[in-house]
């Protein structure tokens, strides 16, 4: 296992991130899945540059973007999406994408369970003909259910990926497992060898170290499945305003430029721009909490 990160949770040049982790450890990164925004011309140098391989992207189903609308329109739009965050996971030589097929803060149906499921199942194995092809592997992740109505449980995202594939996986969030698991460990080896990606947070969505997360029994029980992938971490830290605040400089007060879209998903995670020293800190942390565990 190894250290990764997402670079969706703090708006900043991809360099300022790729400094960072590789200081701390880190061994490689899970690209936003926004490939107008990291062109791979640009960002294959980058990576190299800093010694940082490119893991793999996750998809930031936003806006439109959605697997399991009811207008088909819509739904060949997301999968044409889908299909060019694979093509840039290919471009800058990664291993996977994580896919999270209904739009992220979405938590009203359009349909019918059958016929949502159908139109998934349908998008993700056309996304799954192409990630073959291009040799990057497929992890559908499940979201607490304040995020999304449509994947909540491992045991769900193990029956999509069984269906969409045979090389088809499963991506686990330790943060939305402590939600909606009744054992996160248990689910875990429920997904055994599908398992293609694990993201990493506290219960509270700090770093790991800062919340209840048992960190050397979730290791143990990665190691127990053969799993040898990247923990990535994804910490969106609450933003704390109140007098009692233990992070006083915690919010950016020069923000770098960002697009809305950007800043909104953030503040839909629950979280803000968080300034360059609180944010290191939260690497720091995770560095010092999960690094003793893999080497």
């Amino acid at each position: 296992m190894h250290l990764s990160t997402h670079n969706w949770m703090r708006a900043e040049p991809l360099e300022v991130t790729l400094r960072r982790i590789k200081r701390l450890g880190f061994e490689s990164i899970e690209i936003s899945g926004e490939p107008r925004q990291y062109e791979t011309k640009v960002a294959r140098p980058l990576l190299k540059q800093y010694g940082i391989r490119c893991w793999g992207a996750v998809t930031l189903t936003l806006g439109e973007r959605n697997l399991a609308a009811s207008n088909p329109a819509q739904r060949a739009k997301s999968v044409d999406y889908v299909k060019s965050v694979v093509t840039m996971v290919k471009e800058l030589e990664g291993t996977e994408i994580t896919i999270v097929p209904a739009t992220v803060g979405k938590i009203v149906p359009d349909s019918t369970p059958e016929l949502e499921w159908q139109w998934v199942v349908a998008g993700l194995q056309e996304v799954y003909a192409h990630a073959m092809q291009c040799g990057v592997r497929m992890a559908i992740e499940p979201l607490n259910r304040f995020e999304t109505y449509f994947l909540n449980r491992a045991d769900q995202a193990l029956r999509l990926a069984e269906e969409v594939g045979p090389a088809c996986g499963v991506c686990l969030d330790v943060f939305h497992m402590n939600i909606e698991e009744v054992d996160m460990h248990a689910a875990i080896r429920k997904v055994g060898k599908r398992l293609v990606d694990v993201h990493v947070a506290e219960n509270n969505r700090l770093a790991p170290g800062m919340g209840n997360v048992d960190w050397p029994r979730l290791v143990a029980t990665l190691r127990e499945v053969g799993y040898d992938g990247a923990l990535t971490m994804e910490s969106v830290a609450p933003v704390d305003r109140t007098p009692v605040s233990p992070w006083p400089h915690q919010v950016e007060k020069n923000p770098v430029d960002i697009p809305p879209e950007q800043l909104k998903f953030i503040q839909d995670h629950g979280s803000s721009l968080l300034s360059e020293a609180f944010y290191t800190m939260l690497y720091e942390t995770a560095s010092k909490t999960l690094l003793p565990l893999i080497r």
